[in-house]
């Protein structure tokens, strides 16, 4: 026989098998059946808390995967800090009402206006659960560790109760009031919308050009038929004009053109780019005034011959396009309600719900949909001649962002939360958060300070009432003491009893109010809206559960929260605590298909989590997350994770080779201490030290894309491509109990044991599959702590030395592969190599105590002078000249190596000397007996 490997190189209990999909699932098992979390925080009681609060998201449909991001994102952070000395208890949450939610059930066939409310809100709180349920198992599959089984929900009655008494403080501090201004109205969903509703698209909107004949030109513009030149982009709202407004610093011509007797107005800046659009020829300027002398001039309605309007100063007056005169409707935007506010004029708004004209805008638009009435006004201002010019404007405008219809901006009665008056203090407590990205102090902090007052009401059903009762008079109550017995009456009963009970049976016993001489109250029928809900569950849920802490550690969630839940939360905490709900803050960005477009289901460019998943695993799924930049915004494709995967399976084959060839080494027996351990292995040593303290850092930093660099560069590049290209001629070569490869496995066990730890909050599935294999006493690597990195005297000396040799590495590297070109060789064992170094670099080599033949993986190594070197040597420099030649002798049958000794021992024939030695030492028994070919 023939004795090739005389070693036992693995166990035969070790098949560490790939098949994700398959085993991940009976990992989760076994761990939901070990309850892991569970002891995860009994092992963490005591020690100091870490709170990642989790923003919920919306209970409706599977998982994309923005979620996938987001939630093991959230999971990296947990399970880090769980390892790290944290008690760091995760508790997910769902947002569950609203009308999303509502439409999923129209589209069912439910019609709320047809039904009773609650039957419907039955329907709609029974479809929510089961939206949780189907989420909650897809957000477990990707491997993410939580009280799953006692989630946050907003429909749970102790959270509604715990809104309301956030409510209820704001109101007390007269944060809350009722108001008729403009606001975001959806037509598609009849309800108001806050700006997180709204996305935007861009559009083309009707531009009109219109003459207004002035009425009284405060001897300005006295003369007969002088005309305002006024523009628009939406007609359809001239019926309910109030005014026009213009720009006080802007100089206004008035001209002739042609024949036309009429004069017109329109800003000078303006006046050549206009005159040009509109056709006018000979264009004459009688005087130019400034905008400030135009003030409280007043001109006839185009369609109202009763109605004057108003000309009004206004900063919003741009030179960007139009005429620097602008239509203006206070019932139909903000700008213009805030100076039409200031100008005292009346707040105007004839469209209902639906976004149909009323009798109010007269009748040539009653029952006239809102996008139709455009063209009505512009035949109307045609018929009557003081249309100037038309043509279509390319502009981005809001939609909403559930139905994907535009919105309208809409004067309707609502309830506002004020956020002028405790502006200041949210803009200081922004202050006292830390942001990652950086820039997201700034974009939170500029969101806060332009805003406007918070539009709360909304006119659905699906949600948590407003807690507001009416007196006979109409005046509104919400006492502390209303207010209070409302949350008592829903932490017992839920929010259903709002819609269940009479205002009476609502009230506290005997309360009475002068507003009300006959005792008759009603109740307020608008529902919160829902990122009010979300926004308060730091008093729902971090102010409640004994686990968790207020304000938490950390909010994290994609860039649109800025104007969504991070917002919401910030105002709502500032208001009921005077404080941040958050003392840090983390944003990444959005997921978009491989080509950078926006992910839709109907443009059929997602990429499912689930469908990953079953191709690949949840792992691959994690160990992407921790490989993109999600400061920005992240492109997903299947040819993403397939790169993945392969990076993936780097990792595992090289673990594989780890356990393999540390299966016979006893840690508590076999390991060699620091100072003992060969030169080479104390320098892998501390660049392994060196990677936990790199990775650690990176972890403390949310900076999971580092994390990912660094430990591929160390599995890659110190231990594949170089450590372990060299190991194989000690750990199958040199008997088992030998120093050099006792030395060798104490360092790749260690390695093995760090590399599983640093990897569990990314690939969990796989490092418990690891830990099965090590002889730790942990059952689980899950309960065992993150490594601490240690640091040795010598280290700084070592390193360098290393650097210097791994210089000279590289340079044989190079030479070997030209050798390998010109068939001088075909694999580096064939190789005799001649170094030819400088005297002071021979020292220092010779200073590494390395077998240096060894690591560079030759047969033969000779070392001259440099200056021994002739001119057919390649030459790396002054100090260093490299020869490749064919080594000499035989090749050892058990080495590989080429050997001038082979068959110096003739009972091993075969043999060189060193491998006779080993052989003859580790197995006596089998000298003398010769071997079979």
């Amino acid at each position: 026989m023939r004795v090739k490997d005389t070693l036992n190189l693995g166990k035969t209990k070790f098949k560490m098998r790939g098949n994700l999909p398959v085993k991940e699932l009976e990992r989760q098992q076994e761990w939901d059946a070990n309850q892991l979390y569970e002891q995860r925080q009994k092992l963490n009681e005591g020690k100091p808390t870490f709170v990642l609060h989790d923003g919920p998201p919306y209970a409706n449909g599977d998982i994309h995967m923005g979620h996938a991001l987001n939630k093991i994102t959230k999971d990296l952070i947990v399970r880090y800090k769980s390892m790290s000395g944290y008690r760091a208890p995760y508790v997910p949450g769902w947002d569950t009402h609203g009308l999303p939610i509502e439409q999923q059930l129209k589209n069912a066939g439910y019609d709320r206006k047809q039904m009773d409310t609650n039957a419907f809100r039955k329907l709609c709180h029974d479809y929510a659960l089961k939206q949780v349920d189907r989420q909650r198992a897809e957000f477990k599959r990707l491997g993410v560790t939580g009280d799953w089984d006692h989630p946050y929900l907003t429909l749970q009655p102790e959270y509604e109760a715990a809104e309301i008494r956030v409510f209820g403080k704001m109101a007390a501090q007269g944060l809350i009031y009722k108001g008729l201004k403009p606001v975001i109205w959806s037509w598609s969903s009849e309800s108001a919308l806050a700006e997180a509703e709204i996305e935007y698209h861009d559009v083309e909107s009707p531009s009109a050009f219109f003459a207004e004949k002035v009425l009284d030109g405060k001897g300005v513009l006295d003369e007969p038929d002088t005309y305002m030149i006024v523009w628009t982009t939406t007609p359809w709202t001239i019926p309910a004009s109030e005014g026009v407004t213009i720009a006080p610093d802007f100089e206004y011509s008035v001209v002739q053109h042609d024949d036309d007797p009429n004069r017109y107005v329109l800003a000078t800046e303006l006046l050549q780019k206009d005159a040009e659009l509109f056709g006018w020829k000979n264009v004459q300027t009688i005087k130019t005034v400034p905008g400030r002398a135009l003030d409280r001039i007043t001109a006839l309605h185009p369609f109202d011959e009763n109605k004057q309007l108003v000309t009004m100063l206004g900063d919003f007056v741009t030179a960007d396009a139009g005429t620097g005169m602008v239509h203006t409707a206070p019932g139909y935007g903000e700008d213009d309600y805030l100076i039409g506010k200031q100008y005292g004029l009346p707040i105007f708004a004839p469209v209902d719900n639906k976004g149909y004209l009323t009798k109010a805008a007269g009748p040539d638009f009653a029952g006239v949909f809102y996008e139709d009435a455009n063209q009505v006004a512009l035949d109307k201002l045609k018929q009557q001649g003081q249309l100037i010019h038309y043509m279509p404007y390319k502009h981005s405008y809001p939609f909403d962002w559930r139905t994907k219809k535009p919105v309208i901006y809409r004067a309707t009665p609502q309830w506002f939360a004020s956020v002028d008056q405790i502006r200041d203090q949210i803009l200081a407590a922004i202050e006292t958060v830390t942001f990652r990205p950086s820039w997201g102090k700034q974009r939170l902090y500029n969101m806060i300070r332009d805003r406007g007052d918070w539009v709360i009401s909304r006119q659905r059903v699906w949600g948590v009432p407003l807690p507001i009762f009416y007196a006979e008079d109409k005046t509104p109550i919400m006492t502390p003491e209303t207010i209070n017995h409302v949350a008592d009456l829903i932490a017992k009963h839920g929010s259903d009893i709002w819609f269940e009970k009479s205002a009476q049976e609502l009230l506290p016993a005997g309360f009475t109010s002068p507003h009300s001489p006959n005792g008759h109250f009603t109740k307020e029928t608008d529902i919160m809206d829902v990122w009010f809900d979300s926004g308060s569950s730091h008093q729902g849920v971090l102010a409640q559960r004994p686990e968790l802490s207020y304000p938490a550690d950390l909010y994290l969630e994609g860039s649109d929260q800025y104007r969504g839940w991070f917002n919401s939360s910030l105002i709502t905490s500032v208001a009921f605590a005077k404080q941040a709900p958050y003392r840090q803050l983390v944003s990444e960005g959005f997921t978009l298909d491989g080509q950078g477009h926006k992910m839709s289901k109907s443009l059929g460019n997602t990429v499912a989590p689930a469908d990953v998943i079953k191709q690949m695993g949840a792992d691959i799924v994690r160990l992407w997350v921790t490989s993109v930049d999600t400061d920005s915004d992240v492109r997903v494709s299947m040819e993403n994770f397939k790169k993945v995967s392969d990076g993936y399976k780097k990792i595992r084959n090289t673990i594989r080779y780890l356990l393999a060839n540390t299966s016979d080494f006893e840690p508590d027996e076999d390991a060699v201490s620091y100072e003992q351990l060969n030169p080479v292995d104390q320098f892998i040593m501390i660049k392994l030290n060196q990677l936990i303290t790199e990775v650690r850092t990176a972890y403390d930093q949310y900076d999971f894309m580092t994390v990912n660099k660094k430990l591929f560069q160390f599995i890659t590049g110190d231990l594949s491509a170089f450590y372990l290209d060299f190991a194989k001629d000690i750990l199958y070569i040199d008997s088992a109990n030998s120093q050099r490869r006792r030395s060798m496995q104490t360092v790749l066990y260690q390695s093995l044991v760090v590399l599983t730890k640093l990897l569990t909050p990314i690939i969990p599935h796989t490092t418990e599959e690891i830990w099965q294999f090590l002889a730790e006493p942990a059952s689980y690597v899950q309960l065992t702590e993150m490594p601490t990195a240690e640091h040795f005297t010598n280290e700084e000396e070592c390193l360098a030395q290393f650097d210097e040799f791994l210089k000279l590495r590289k340079a044989v590297l190079k030479a070997m592969e030209n050798a390998r070109n010109d068939k001088v060789i075909g694999k580096p064992s064939e190789a005799k190599l001649i170094l030819y170094l400088t005297e002071a670099d021979q020292q220092a080599l010779s200073n590494l105590k390395i077998d240096v033949a060894q690591i560079l993986m030759v047969s033969q190594l000779v070392i001259k002078p440099v200056v021994s070197a002739n001119e057919d040597v390649t030459s790396f420099g002054d100090r260093l000249a490299i020869e490749v030649q064919h080594a000499d002798g035989e090749t050892c049958e058990r080495c590989r190596l080429i050997k001038t000794d082979v068959g110096s021992d003739p009972d091993y024939p075969d043999f060189c000397a060193r491998c006779a030695k080993i052989v003859r030492s580790s197995y006596p028994e089998t000298a003398q007996q010769g071997f079979d070919e």
